[in-house]
């Protein structure tokens, strides 16, 4: 029995008390989404049911009082009100501090372990250490081996069958010769036929029990992954609690949630990320009377992306703010006498930042409760020593700071394109995937550079992945063959493959150390069988393209207005804000022509991506409406639809659309090229 009775209530109550926060965050900001409420009961009643089976009467009594205070709102006509608001998040925190007096009992005062007590809410997930479901992964690789000797006996049983067949074949020849031969072939038939059955059962039975090995793989694999958003909510209450602390307006965005990573790399990542953000609104976010003066929104953005970029995850943190005072950064290393005037005048702005990150310091005037006492990059600084990764700073006078902390996973979840190149398998990130296309006989054209296609109007480097791992054999450029389009950045190449196999999910492992690769491999993963297939590195392959690697950290987003994408189809919608945001776009959505309405006179919006065809308002409603807002007018709109009659065009330009794209004929490049021409 475990010594510590609340080793699995602190993360469950930790997990319910998160989604407490990020409810009532949601609640504060208007949200118009009925289940809020309901959620928020259920999460508490779970919360006070699982801290009675532990006799934590406290936190037990902390969440009926949520449980309480959520029931005078149950009637959805009337919004919590502010003082309600700060009530129920003056709770959570409670709940927080009372979680935190758990997360080391003293042995000689742990409680004894509870008896037999009603349940009112059953748990019904589990949680289990990683090195537990590690000892499962090794026993699962160890089955998978002993199945593969188990294979080869199996073929042996076959070979058997063989020779029974053969020896009952020839003794069937001479049966006419005697009795005892008649009974010998009947013999030999019977163990033909015995081993015959033995072999396909076992072949049936080995065929699944590897079907359910991979799957046990794969399902220990991704439980012992944890979703980068796990970590969103503490970052969205940081960010709001920051503001409301600076009398500011800041909200946070936050792509990429989805990547699942090794716990190990989350968890000490999240107090420097808590850091990032808060010194994003403490020293980026200007008031709103200073943004109102600039022409900027008086609501800051705080922008926080996840990729896997190579063998690298990469946080990077953004503002829309004022940037950082690099000539106050000078002085404060002179005042603290970590460089004198002579050294001072040789550094460079980006090497200035640089020295921001480890000189303990602060440009704030005064010390507050968020910022002032320059600890905050040292955090960020020494977690990524810690994991073996690095910081780097860009900023720019008026537009913003970016911040991005990349370190080194050792297991992720991602997905991927799997293709064929002689006879080696392989995966590419899908998000490094720009598309896939077939290459005519003839398409590939040689420059003293290198190989060369032409594609969308551009000369891209071309590729043969067979190339890019030595394989042996030429490459026919005569030959028709499938290719990837991969990008990274502002880095594009075309590279070659016989097949595409299809889109997966893979668990990407480290190469083990000492193998020697070629750097166009990232890692390696496992497939159905066991068997490892290459997992390439989308840098190492644009680099052996021809591509020079990139050195700086992305540039910042230029200072423009987010796009309002508009549509009740959360697939269109996710399809076209995946495609504004790689091409560098700030996007937001709204799910109906109202909502959209409702949000582009709240703040200002660059440009509308607006479908024809929703319940309610349509899409040239809406456009009609905001021609006659003299506010909304200068917004231009493109309207997407699948009706593609002339009078439908019409239609939309009577409205007074700026562009209409049809959805049948939907081309992510026209879709940019509008956008370009009427948004830049």
């Amino acid at each position: 029995m475990a010594t510590d009775p609340y080793r699995y209530f602190r993360v469950e109550a930790r997990e319910l008390v998160e989604g407490l926060a990020q409810g009532v965050l949601e609640l504060e900001k208007g949200s118009t989404d009925a289940g809020v409420g309901p959620r928020l009961f259920r999460l508490a009643h779970t919360l006070k049911g699982a801290a009675r089976v532990v006799r934590r009467t406290g936190l037990a009594e902390l969440a009926h009082a949520v449980e309480e205070l959520l029931a005078r709102g149950r009637d959805q006509s009337r919004p919590s009100s502010r003082e309600e608001i700060l009530e129920l998040l003056g709770l959570v925190d409670r709940m927080s501090a009372e979680l935190k007096a758990l997360d080391a009992p003293p042995a000689a005062t742990a409680p004894t372990a509870p008896q037999a007590a009603p349940v009112e809410d059953a748990f019904q997930t589990v949680r289990i250490e990683i090195e537990e479901m590690d000892t499962v992964l090794r026993a699962v690789m160890e089955t998978g081996v002993q199945l593969s000797s188990l294979a080869r006996e199996i073929t042996r049983v076959r070979q058997l069958a063989l020779v029974s067949a053969a020896l009952s074949n020839r003794l069937g020849l001479r049966a006419g010769t005697g009795s005892a031969n008649a009974r010998d072939q009947a013999l030999a038939e019977e163990l033909r036929s015995g081993l015959e059955r033995s072999a396909q059962g076992l072949e049936t039975s080995m065929e699944r029990v590897t079907q359910e090995l991979a799957d046990v793989r794969e399902g220990t694999d991704r439980l012992r992954l944890v979703p980068a958003e796990a970590l969103f909510p503490s970052l969205q209450r940081a960010v709001r609690d920051a503001a409301e602390a600076l009398e500011k307006q800041a909200e946070l965005t936050i792509t990429g949630g989805g990547l699942r990573l090794d716990a190990h790399v989350l968890t000490p990542l999240r107090a420097a990320l808590l850091h990032l953000v808060r010194n994003a609104v403490a020293h980026g976010i200007e008031s709103p009377a200073e943004r109102r003066a600039l022409g900027k929104a008086p609501r800051g953005t705080v922008a926080l992306r996840v990729e896997r970029r190579d063998q690298r995850v990469v946080f990077t943190c953004s503002d829309d703010g004022r940037g950082v005072d690099v000539r106050a950064v000078r002085r404060e290393l002179a005042a603290r006498g970590l460089a004198d005037a002579a050294e001072l005048a040789k550094l460079s702005d980006d090497a200035v930042l640089e020295r921001l990150l480890g000189a303990g310091i602060s440009t704030t005037a005064s010390v507050t409760p968020i910022a002032g006492r320059g600890v905050g990059l040292d955090v960020v600084r020494e977690t990524a020593q810690r994991l073996s990764g690095d910081v780097r700073v860009r900023s720019e006078p008026g537009r913003g700071t970016a911040i991005e902390l990349a370190v080194p996973v050792s297991l992720a979840a991602v997905r991927a394109l799997v293709v064929e190149a002689g006879a080696t398998t392989a995966a590419i990130a899908l998000d490094d995937v720009r598309e896939t296309l077939r290459l005519e006989a003839g398409a590939i054209g040689r420059t003293p550079e290198g190989d060369v296609v032409s594609l969308g109007g551009k000369i891209l480097p071309f590729l043969p992945l067979g190339r890019a791992l030595r394989q042996p054999g030429g490459f026919e450029r005569a030959t028709a063959r499938s290719a990837v389009v991969v990008a990274v950045g502002e880095r594009t190449a075309v590279v070659g493959v016989d097949r595409l196999l299809g889109t997966f999910e893979v668990v990407v492992r480290p190469l083990p150390r000492g193998a020697l690769a070629d750097p166009v491999v990232a890692g390696a993963a496992l497939d159905a069988e066991g068997n490892p297939r290459l997992v390439l590195d989308t840098g190492g392959l644009l680099t052996a393209a021809g591509m020079p690697a990139a050195t700086n950290v992305e540039p910042l987003a230029p200072n423009r207005l987010p796009i309002l994408v508009i549509d009740d189809s959360l697939t269109t919608r996710m399809l076209e804000q995946s495609i504004l945001e790689s091409a560098g776009y700030a996007v937001e959505v709204a799910v109906s022509a109202e909502q959209g309405l409702e949000k582009a006179r709240q703040k200002p919006y660059g440009l509308f991506i607006v479908d024809v065809e929703m319940p309610g308002m349509n899409g040239f409603e809406f456009v009609g409406t905001t021609r006659a807002d003299p506010e909304l007018r200068r917004v231009p709109a493109i309207l997407v639809s699948s009706r593609d009659a002339p009078e439908d065009l019409k239609k939309g330009e009577d409205a007074g659309a700026s562009a209409y794209v049809v959805k049948g004929e939907f081309d992510q490049n026209l879709l940019l090229s509008h956008i370009r021409r009427l948004f830049g």
